[in-house]
């Protein structure tokens, strides 16, 4: 199935039904199909090709959505940019993807310099008369007829290629096929239990697999996908109450924003019955204040990454808080001795349940990528033998759910203890008066790194006594994992899809 055929049939289905929202248009299905054509004509028209790119610089809104359809229709690639990156990762991007368009609106267009290109790509703007632009968004939807040649499209075409935001270094294009794309999108539904005619907020970017996602899966149930250019708490939470809205797929902090806001007391949840989370974990505090305040059927966890859609998920963690579940249902993982070297004669060992050991996921998987966008040496070091390796640290209980303990990368040994950043986050998150809590290690002399917890409190008095006594008399953690320093902040530094920045902790960036 390729996403054309796919959006079309759905277009069949419901033609009159509300198909997307934003603040300014209200579109049913057969209504958002006609501004599809006209625009994917007006592209090809000025020369789109099968599997050219299309990079797009926009907030979430209804142009996005209609530039995502066209796109696919075309079989060309939908190249969505984060536009909060830097202008120097813009431009490596660009350069990078070599894209026929670039759109772009109010709020990205000073990360466009198109005086810097050989072969410059022709730009796009949402508004009319925008010296930057070669046309606007009007103009295609305005001067053109539905009609265009259509496309042969397998279903290992490259549908989309997201970038990685780049925190290590420059982004990473991940590019996903029509395969990759219908798999994952049906994977999420039964996976988190969406029905049809389901209404979602749209409010995670349509830069991020997680905001593509959503549109996806509610496209194929025929619902109502409202749009949100930038999250905030209660204009959530007035659209979650005007459009009664049946689930949602967001971050950890937007539902801590959400429930957190005073007037959520004052709305209406009964028609939501799917909350789903992914991106961080989420703690047992903030899980039952939304089963509190929201009552929802279930609380789902989705593990996974922009690279294999799925790893594992938990379809209701109110049951077992902090699991990262079994796998998916096109998934297979193992869990794997971190002391191994990838080279064809050593296969790496499995660890036992209940040892912690590094996550990876088999690339049989019809949701996984092949390899990343004009990178072998990236793609040879995470693919071997068949299998991808996440860089994620986790163990197996005793009821086969996966637990999420870190990253390879954070974690910390001390006095040759190997010690997991995300155990010692858990217990401390425990304590009344901490909000927040991130554990990175820092270089000692003696131990060679020690644990050092970043503390953002919600009780001015909290003391680092209190909190040293606290960690000390804890059954979940030995003498060894215990901080031997903390620093209080007012923010943990995160990027704009929720991940926490940890390297610009240990760079001081924020200050005690």
């Amino acid at each position: 199935m390729d996403l054309k055929n796919f959006f079309e049939f759905s277009v069949d289905r419901s033609q009159n039904r509300i198909a997307v929202v934003d603040s300014n248009q209200r579109l049913t299905y057969n209504e958002l199909n006609e501004k599809v054509d006209r625009v994917a004509a007006s592209l090809q028209k000025l020369g789109l090709g099968k599997q050219d790119r299309v990079m797009v610089l926009l907030k979430n809104r209804v142009e996005t959505v209609v530039l995502f359809w066209a796109v696919q229709k075309l079989g060309a690639i939908f190249t969505p940019i984060n536009f909060r990156l830097s202008q120097e990762d813009i431009m490596y991007c660009i350069q990078d993807v070599e894209p026929k368009f670039v759109v772009f609106e109010d709020a990205s267009e000073h990360l466009i310099m198109k005086e810097t290109f050989k072969e410059r790509p022709i730009f796009i703007s949402i508004k009319k008369n925008n010296p930057l632009a070669d046309i606007s968004f009007i103009e295609l939807e305005e001067h053109s007829l539905t009609s265009f040649d259509r496309v042969i499209i397998q279903d290992q075409d490259i549908s989309s290629i997201y970038y990685t935001s780049g925190t290590t270094g420059v982004p990473k294009g991940v590019p996903r096929s029509h395969k990759n794309e219908y798999a994952s999108a049906m994977a999420h539904i039964v996976q988190c239990g969406y029905k049809r005619f389901d209404t979602t907020l749209g409010v995670f970017p349509l830069y991020h697999v997680i905001g593509l996602r959503s549109l996806q899966v509610i496209t194929a149930l025929n619902g109502n996908f409202y749009t949100l250019s930038d999250f905030d708490s209660l204009e959530s939470l007035q659209i979650i109450d005007k459009e009664k809205v049946n689930c949602l797929f967001q971050t950890p902090t937007m539902y801590h924003d959400i429930v957190s806001h005073p007037y959520a007391k004052e709305v209406d949840f009964s028609t939501l019955h799917t909350l789903v989370y992914s991106g961080a974990s989420m703690s047992k505090e903030l899980i039952n204040k939304c089963d509190e305040l929201m009552k929802p059927e279930r609380i789902v966890n989705q593990y996974g990454s922009t690279e294999i859609y799925t790893f594992t998920y938990s379809p209701d963690v109110r049951r077992k808080p902090g699991t990262a579940g079994k796998p998916g249902i096109h998934q297979n993982i193992k869990l794997v001795s971190t002391n191994y070297k990838k080279e064809a004669s050593f296969y790496p060992r499995v660890v036992p349940n209940g040892d912690v050991g590094e996550v990876i996921v088999n690339m049989k998987s019809p949701e996984a990528f092949k390899g990343y966008w004009n990178r072998p040496d990236i793609t040879k070091k995470c693919i071997y033998e068949g299998w991808y390796y996440t860089g994620d640290l986790g163990f197996i209980d005793d009821e086969g759910d996966l637990n999420i303990v870190g990253r390879i990368d954070d974690m910390i040994i001390s006095g040759g203890e190997k010690i997991y950043p995300e155990l010692i986050e858990k217990v401390l998150v425990e304590h009344p008066k901490v909000n927040e809590v991130i554990i990175i290690g820092e270089e000692d002399e003696r131990w060679g790194q020690i644990v050092v917890a970043y503390i953002v409190p919600n009780d001015c008095s909290i003391s680092f006594q209190e909190l040293d006594r606290f960690c000390k008399y804890h059954n979940q953690l030995s003498s060894y994992q215990r901080p031997r320093k903390y620093v209080l902040l007012d923010h943990i530094p995160k990027s704009p899809t929720g991940k926490v920045l940890r390297k610009k902790l240990k760079e001081n960036i924020i200050c005690p």
